[in-house]
């Protein structure tokens, strides 16, 4: 029998407090998948506290984690921002830290988003899952740009019974949220949201799919306040048949 592969999840923030059942799908995903996944006590990556320039909050968020994680073989993340956190800016942040610089590096290298990390490590190409509907699936920035992710959620995603995916018109473009720009410029935001919604409608899609939470809840709220309606999903759900709950809900 073939061992087991080590992973640490790192669950990220937004699916801790707004929809846990990612990282129930994550766990279900990689234990197929031939992982023995395992998800240790943690905290924010750093992230939020990165963008707002805060470097010194950041690089302690970094350094917990990184001591948190560095004992397993990989560091799977089921959000293309946190893994870009992680595999791109770790390095930056720390690399004048003589004690954390090289243990950043390796960490850094070792740190896959969710569906690279299936399709490309774990060799996944098909999953045993149905859900009936037509979709469009959204690459989040970080995904697309830090992490190179594109071909692989649609990969495993066209193999699931009964579901119809997609492409957007403007699959490169940000859908708005952008963690702080979102804050910052929310007009801008809303009107970047209603654009990708419309892309969605356009292209006969009843539900959107993606693999950021933050992306969707920012889509689901706007949703919301237009007082429209959109089955708004993690691919991870749909991926691992856990896709039974409500649609997600964006704040109002």
């Amino acid at each position: 029998m073939n061992e087991r592969i080590p992973v640490g999840l790192l669950v990220t923030c937004l699916v801790d407090f707004f929809r846990p059942q990612i990282g129930f799908a994550a766990v279900k995903l990689l234990e197929l998948a031939g992982c023995d996944a395992q998800v240790p006590e943690q905290s924010c990556c750093g992230q939020p506290a990165y963008n707002a320039g805060d470097a010194a909050d950041a690089a302690a968020l970094a350094k917990r984690t990184i001591a948190t994680f560095e004992s397993f073989q990989y560091v799977v993340v089921p959000s293309g921002s946190c893994a870009g956190m992680l595999r791109v800016h770790y390095p930056r942040l720390l690399k004048d830290d003589p004690a954390w610089a090289m243990r950043a590096e390796a960490f850094a290298a070792k740190t896959h988003e969710l569906f690279s990390f299936l399709v490309n490590i774990c060799g996944l190409k098909t999953v045993e899952a149905a859900c009936k509907g037509d979709a469009v699936y959204h690459d989040s920035c970080s995904s697309l740009r830090e992490m190179g992710v594109a071909a692989e959620p649609r990969l495993l995603l066209r193999t699931v019974r009964g579901l119809n995916v997609r492409d957007l018109s403007e699959k490169e473009t940000c859908c708005g949220f952008g963690g702080f720009f979102a804050v910052k410029y929310p007009e801008i935001s809303a009107r970047m949201a209603d654009d990708k919604i419309a892309d969605a409608k356009a292209n006969g899609a009843s539900m959107m799919l993606a693999g950021d939470l933050g992306c969707l809840l920012h889509l689901a709220g706007r949703l919301s306040r237009r007082g429209e309606e959109m089955e708004i999903r993690h691919a991870a759900e749909v991926l691992a048949d856990l896709h039974d709950s409500p649609s997600i809900e964006g704040a109002e």
